[in-house]
């Protein structure tokens, strides 16, 4: 099976925020992969897993960093593909907003999506909504989502109706 998304962070004690992405991919079918590659560390496997990530299929690189996050950047410096940006909260981080900056400050040219601070389950569902512009299968398994999420409000504001005060008027 070939991935479609790329899911890859600085260091594998990432991986409980970004197993969220992970979730989200399974929930709605959509094969990826998950490695971790250091843009510091392993700089020559960053290069090379950039530039050919397109070649093997996949079509969106969702990218989780602490501290100085430069790996979402690096890499979307390098391929034609969209990446998605997770700026985590990590051991070595500044309250987050080390990681959030980092790559929410791309220069002119090499664009990150960057979601919430530790949010890589909307990095997966964004993920699936770039898929789902060329894929209608896809798409219908988003809108079907969707749906789920107005569900629940409706289901809440039926919840609060039984919820009594002196002077509730709904």
């Amino acid at each position: 099976m070939t991935p479609k998304v790329s899911i890859i962070m600085g260091s594998v004690s990432d991986m409980p925020i970004m197993e969220e992405a992970a979730k989200f991919l399974d929930e709605l079918n959509i094969p990826f992969e998950i490695n971790a590659l250091s843009a510091h560390r392993t700089p020559d496997l960053v290069l090379d897993f950039a530039r050919n990530a397109h070649t093997r299929g996949v079509k969106v690189i969702i990218a989780g960093a602490g501290g100085a996050a430069h790996l979402p950047g690096v890499v979307a410096a390098l391929t034609p593909l969209p990446v998605i940006g997770v700026p985590i909260n990590s051991s070595n981080s500044i309250d987050g907003w080390d990681s959030v900056l980092s790559i929410l400050q791309m220069p002119a040219g090499i664009p990150v999506a960057t979601v919430a601070l530790d949010g890589a389950r909307n990095a997966g569902i964004l993920a699936v909504q770039i898929i789902g512009t060329g894929e209608p299968e896809v798409q219908k398994a988003m809108i079907e989502f969707k749906k789920t999420l107005g569900d629940k409000v409706v289901k809440a504001n039926k919840e609060l109706a039984n919820v009594k005060f002196k002077n509730k008027t709904n």
